[in-house]
């Protein structure tokens, strides 16, 4: 791609905003390095990789490659067998620390394990955490080397600080004693590397030792004493040795590096690489950019491209189409209405794309491969070649089209400006005419009409304008396709205040088929402002209808799940009252058998209204969800009849009227098997006819416990193999179930054996009511190992 086309369309400013998204120096260095590509492939496996660690970012946040630092003269020294310096050692230890965290931060908890196109090279990526622990271990910054390191550095290390302790101690033994008085001041200070004391100069000669040093005013001498001396060159020996020792260690270190030499320099450039990457991301994450679709057919389709150099709050998004339809797109319209913007966009655009950064336009964008992109664009009046605007446009639309072919994208912006407009238009008709002609993929901005015209003649060429408001004399930045363009001179000279009488004059100046083309695009203008006023109207329409649509979808679910919650419910509550309804009937049985012959009817007329409260408490009311809740209506007692449907309200049952009210409105109403009393008020009159959808409901309750009973109940009890209260408890449940399911015989097997089961059996069955009568079995039913009973009618 020409150098001259990255700088006429701003790429290089693109450039310049991705080097800022790195982390590292390596990292800038390989941004400022990318230019576009024309292979189809790799231009399409830039994008994925740059979409890829976009996602990553989107999932698990930020990181940087700030400890990605150049370690690559580092490695040749290491080739060559050099030692590494502290400083150089770390760099190296950073390196693996953050590729470590790089490591980590892709295996985030969010990791879904799916293969993208940077798992490659994360995965390549090797700690080496045994080596950078070692480096962080001894060296604990560039000018410090830890007491660890080593265990030679640590006994001497251990050794200067008690040899120092010497020399402070007999110091301050001077300082502080018999030198006090011959001292400039009382300090230990130092002066060649050596202790020494501050003397005054007139008793230099009091205080035996070595002069080091004299202050300027020479009123002080610096004095080694000679007591410490032997002390002061232990401990520059040591001071040797600790430097062997330092120098011990880094050897060491710098070997362990160079046995992974390989690593650590793929490493950085993996590293390098990621840096890169996600620096491609960060740009798109900022710009709102998304990964353009790349086609061979030279066919760009840019939706809602905005220019990334454009504030994006002020930037109006447009959509321009080259390529399918026509090859040759020309942009009329006024100045500063947006022409050269949207020229610069699609250039623009095309290198982003081949250079695998995202662009700023919605998704499913399309862009194509062209293997040079040829601008001419701006004012390149040259003072120097002594170049009119004119001429300076022409060398480059010259050299365009010799270099030209139907691989490129050509832009030119007023194209034949700065001339004769009669000769002008001829030429940008001329050079356009032999681009279409040529098969390439060509995009002009002008002001001439000529162009327009040509454009509605020429098969492949369509018009396009960028739209102005004459009323607010701003431009709308709005792209429209398929419509030429006006410049709109006289509208907006009137606004600014030219007089009518010198606009009407320069009317006349145009000829009528003039004035005819530019009243049909007039016509044209307002017939699009209003297809696209009403197609407006109608998106709006559609939401609103859509919405509402939706809003009764809601209401229809609600309605349908209330109407099921009802439902299940209501049937829920009827299986429950049916259990209560068999429960009550059944402990009333056990309690009228358990009663015996010599119960009182008082007795059980006090258990009977006991049970009937309960279940009253239980249930106020039927409630089903085929039946709507009845209204109570009051009785009077000439209502009642012996024999009358009713139904008992506060138990829910229904039955017959056996007894006629009496002074109180106490009736007797038989429900099944169970006589109950219940006041007037208490009841209502059922219907003879049961309203539609009811009939199955308002069969008695009774009915179908009994149904349920007699699919589940056996004609046979065994009881062999069971205590006697175990037998009697379990007889007692079966009789009463065999009972209430209408069965008129059973059969209990209780066994032969001493007859004491036989015995307690046949006692139970004394006292039980609606026992008819109980035998031992005959020859071939058992014989006295069974009891048959007979049930009452």
């Amino acid at each position: 791609m020409n150098e001259k086309v990255l700088h006429t369309l701003e790429y290089t400013k693109i450039i310049s905003l991705l080097t800022q998204k790195a982390s590292s120096e390596p990292g800038r260095a390989m941004c400022r390095e990318l230019k576009p590509m024309t292979d189809l492939r790799a231009v399409q496996l830039a994008q994925q990789e740059t979409a890829d660690a976009l996602s990553m970012l989107f999932a698990r946040g930020s990181t940087s490659f700030g400890g990605n630092r150049d370690v690559s003269m580092s490695l040749r020294s290491l080739e060559i067998g050099s030692t590494l310096s502290a400083p150089e050692l770390l760099k190296i230890s950073g390196l693996l620390d953050n590729v470590n965290r790089i490591r980590a931060y892709s295996k985030g908890p969010r990791d879904e394990e799916k293969e993208t196109s940077l798992t490659g090279y994360l995965k390549a990526l090797e700690p080496l955490t045994t080596l950078a622990n070692e480096i962080n271990r001894c060296i604990l910054s560039d000018e410090e080397i830890a007491d660890d390191a080593s265990p030679g550095l640590k006994h001497v290390r251990r050794s200067i600080a008690l040899t120092g302790e010497k020399i402070h101690s007999q110091l301050a033994g001077m300082v502080n004693g018999s030198c006090r008085s011959y001292l400039q001041d009382a300090v230990i200070t130092m002066r060649d590397n050596r202790y020494c004391i501050p003397v005054k100069a007139e008793y230099k000669s009091q205080v035996p030792g070595m002069i080091h040093d004299q202050s300027s005013t020479g009123s002080t001498f610096f004095i080694e004493p000679a007591a410490i001396v032997n002390l002061n060159n232990q401990l520059k020996e040591l001071a040797l040795k600790e430097k062997e020792e330092i120098e011990a260690v880094l050897t060491g270190l710098s070997a362990r590096c160079a046995d992974h030499i390989p690593e650590i320099a793929e490493n950085q450039r993996i590293m390098t690489f990621l840096d890169f990457v996600f620096a491609k991301a960060h740009l798109a994450m900022d710009e709102n950019a998304t990964m353009p679709l790349f086609n061979t057919e030279h066919f760009i389709h840019i939706r809602k491209g905005r220019h990334p150099l454009l504030p994006q709050k002020k930037v109006v998004p447009i959509d321009i189409e080259l390529g399918k339809d026509f090859d040759l797109l020309i942009v009329t319209g006024p100045n500063t209405g947006g022409k050269t913007v949207s020229l610069k966009t699609v250039g623009l655009f095309t290198l982003m794309g081949q250079a695998g950064l995202h662009i700023p336009a919605l998704d499913r964008s399309e862009l194509s491969i062209f293997t040079e992109v040829y601008a001419d664009i701006g004012d390149e009046q040259s003072i120097e070649q002594s170049l009119s605007t004119f001429s300076s446009h022409m060398t480059s639309i010259v050299s365009i089209l010799k270099n030209a072919d139907e691989n490129s994208l050509c832009l030119f912006d007023e194209l034949g400006a700065g001339t004769d407009p009669t000769e002008g238009a001829a030429l940008a008709i001329a050079i356009l005419d032999y681009l279409h002609t040529s098969g390439i993929r060509t995009m002009a901005t002008t002001h001439y009409s000529e162009l327009k015209v040509y454009a509605l003649s020429t098969d492949f060429v369509e018009n396009a304008c960028c739209e102005f408001n004459v009323e607010t004399l701003a431009p709308t930045y709005r792209l429209l396709i398929g419509i030429p363009g006006k410049s709109n001179a006289f509208a907006i000279s009137s606004k600014l205040g030219l007089p009518d009488y010198i606009i009407d004059a320069a009317r006349k100046q145009i000829t009528t088929e003039e004035k005819s083309f530019e009243d049909l695009i007039t016509d044209l203008e307002s017939s699009r402002l209003t297809i696209e006023k009403e197609r407006l109207e109608i998106a709006a329409y559609k939401e609103e209808v859509k919405a509402l649509k939706e809003r009764l979808q809601v209401k229809n679910e609600k309605i349908d799940n209330a109407k099921d919650q009802i439902l299940r419910k209501a049937n829920e509550q009827a299986r429950e009252i049916l259990q209560e309804a068999k429960n009550v009937a059944d402990e009333t049985i056990r309690v009228y058998q358990k009663a015996g012959p010599g119960a009182s009817l008082k007795d059980l007329e006090k258990t009977r209204e006991r049970l009937r409260r309960e279940i009253g408490k239980k249930n106020d009311k039927l409630t089903l969800a085929q039946n709507q809740p009845q209204s109570k209506r009051d009785l009077k007692p000439e209502q009642i009849k012996i024999g009358d449907s009713v139904k008992i309200l506060s138990m829910g049952l229904k039955g017959t009227v056996s007894t006629l009210p009496d002074h109180k409105g106490n009736v007797f109403v038989q429900c099944g098997i169970m006589r109950s009393q219940a006041n007037i008020n208490d009841l209502a009159l059922l219907d003879e006819e049961n309203p539609p959808g009811l009939s199955a409901l308002q069969k008695s309750h009774t009915s179908k416990v009994k149904m349920a009973k007699a699919l589940n109940i056996s004609s046979e009890i065994n009881l062999i193999g069971r205590t006697v209260d175990e037998a009697l408890a379990q007889l007692d449940k079966y009789l009463d179930d065999a009972y209430l399911s209408h069965l008129s015989t059973v059969r209990i097997v209780h066994g032969k054996g001493t007859g004491a089961l036989r015995n307690a059996v046949h006692s139970h069955l004394k006292r039980i009511k609606y026992i008819k009568s109980y035998r031992l079995g005959e020859y071939g039913e058992g014989d006295a190992g069974v009891t048959i009973v007979t049930f009452k009618e």
